[in-house]
């Protein structure tokens, strides 16, 4: 039985993606600049049915390991469904995803008055039109910072909530994401991540509407000391030419790339209100690959999306190899309540999506397998993450035998595998 204890600094449980978590350290910040006590913040996600399942999970189980503690639950979940938690006897306050980055909202708590607000605090989220102001410089560990460009998503695909718990799209200006990635380097980082909910639509509510690539050659240009930059998931269909330029000609940008992709079988692709083909992802990997010999993919793909048929599988699992993929996101698919795909009759049984997900892990697990025994041999610059592990360019894991310097770059030969990871 885990301890049971009062806390006086705010203490976080932070669930979903990168940019959940730039929040949960900026919220960390707001918190404890406002002086709130005794307080547990959970920030959560709402992508799929499972995660605000395991949300409400988390807050009944910080409830009993929190007896004296105020409760308070923010992001995507608390934003598309406030009612959900605000019926949980666990919880104290609501707010929502605007709310959180507010120091407003946060001063309003301080120190202990946390009863004493709203207990939902939760505004249309479809009305803001900017992105939150940046309180801090990148997060990550102490070799690799991830800095928020965008957020929010002007598309609407039929499965996801994501746009009725972000917004619409909102870009931060190129000269302040300059700026904080040249404080970055100046504290020592080596490695800097863009992140954001659909980075590809990057600029275009900004004046002149530049492209992701016009940003990624700004600061390639502007901190000429930043020795890598990475680009977290893209919608390939959207990327500009500039950005195509730089996977060329740019080797401080790093050779991997994560698609949102989805679906690999075309009438799939347009229930999902996807906005690419299958063969629009096949030529981009190929026209990538051909710019950067040594580009690796990720992807984002969902087994068992409604009146998928085994043809329309088998269409998915091609693409793994069609595109030469090599880390995989496989979703099972599952049905989320206020979007469309929901709406759709013909439902896939839960065990067949188990199962076509379970294949399409084990093709990923193959491609896996041959990208890392590809690499034996071969000569790599590994960002080291802690003495005894790094990440090559590809952000393949390499476990070294000796200490190394934590946060620099070492040029080192791989010797072998050990499981999922490089030996060196």
């Amino acid at each position: 039985m885990a301890a049971v204890m009062d806390i006086k600094a705010p203490k976080f449980s932070n669930h979903g993606c990168r940019l959940n978590a730039y929040e949960a350290e900026a919220m960390k910040e707001l918190a404890t600049s406002a002086g709130v006590e005794n307080a547990v913040i959970v920030n959560t996600c709402a992508v799929t049915a499972e995660a605000v399942r395991k949300a409400r999970q988390d807050i009944r189980k910080l409830r009993r390991e929190n007896p004296g503690a105020k409760l308070i639950v923010t992001g995507c979940a608390a934003q598309t469904e406030p009612d959900t938690f605000a019926k949980m006897s666990e919880v104290d306050v609501v707010i929502g995803n605007t709310e959180k980055m507010n120091p407003a909202t946060w001063a309003n708590m301080a120190p202990n008055l946390i009863g004493q607000t709203e207990p939902v605090q939760v505004d249309d989220i479809m009305s803001v039109t900017e992105t939150a102001g940046h309180l801090i410089d990148g997060f990550g560990t102490r070799s690799r910072a991830y800095v928020q460009v965008q957020n929010g998503c002007d598309h609407r695909c039929t499965f996801c909530i994501i746009p009725y718990g972000r917004g619409n799209s909102r870009s931060v200006p190129a000269g302040v994401v300059v700026d904080q990635i040249k404080r970055l380097v100046d504290r020592g980082y080596n490695e800097v991540v863009l992140t954001g909910v659909d980075l590809t639509s990057w600029g275009a509510d900004l004046p002149a509407a530049p492209k992701l690539g016009d940003l990624v050659m700004r600061i390639l240009k502007l901190v000429p000391d930043l020795r890598r930059l990475r680009i977290s998931s893209i919608d390939s269909i959207e990327v500009d030419e500039n950005l195509m330029q730089a996977i060329a000609t740019e080797p401080r940008l790093m050779p991997h790339l994560h698609l949102s992709l989805q679906h690999g079988d075309d009438m799939i692709l347009k229930r999902m209100k996807r906005r690419h083909l299958r063969d629009d992802a096949i030529q981009f990997c190929e026209d990538a690959r051909k710019l950067r010999p040594d580009m690796t993919f990720g992807a984002d793909i969902i087994a068992g999306f409604p009146t998928e048929t085994e043809a329309h599988f088998e269409n998915s699992l091609n693409l793994v190899k069609d595109c030469d993929l090599t880390w995989l996101h496989v979703f099972p698919y599952s049905t989320r309540e206020g979007t469309p795909a929901a709406k759709i009759p013909t439902q896939v049984n839960g065990k067949l999506i188990k199962h076509r997900a379970a294949r399409l892990r084990a093709a990923g697990q193959a491609q896996v397998d041959l990208h890392l025994n590809a690499q034996i041999g071969a000569t790599h610059h590994i960002l080291m993450e802690n003495p005894r592990m790094g990440r090559t360019e590809q952000f393949t894991e390499v476990k070294f035998e000796r200490d190394q310097p934590e946060s620099q770059i070492v040029t080192t030969q791989i010797t072998g595998r050990d499981g999922v990871q490089l030996t060196a």
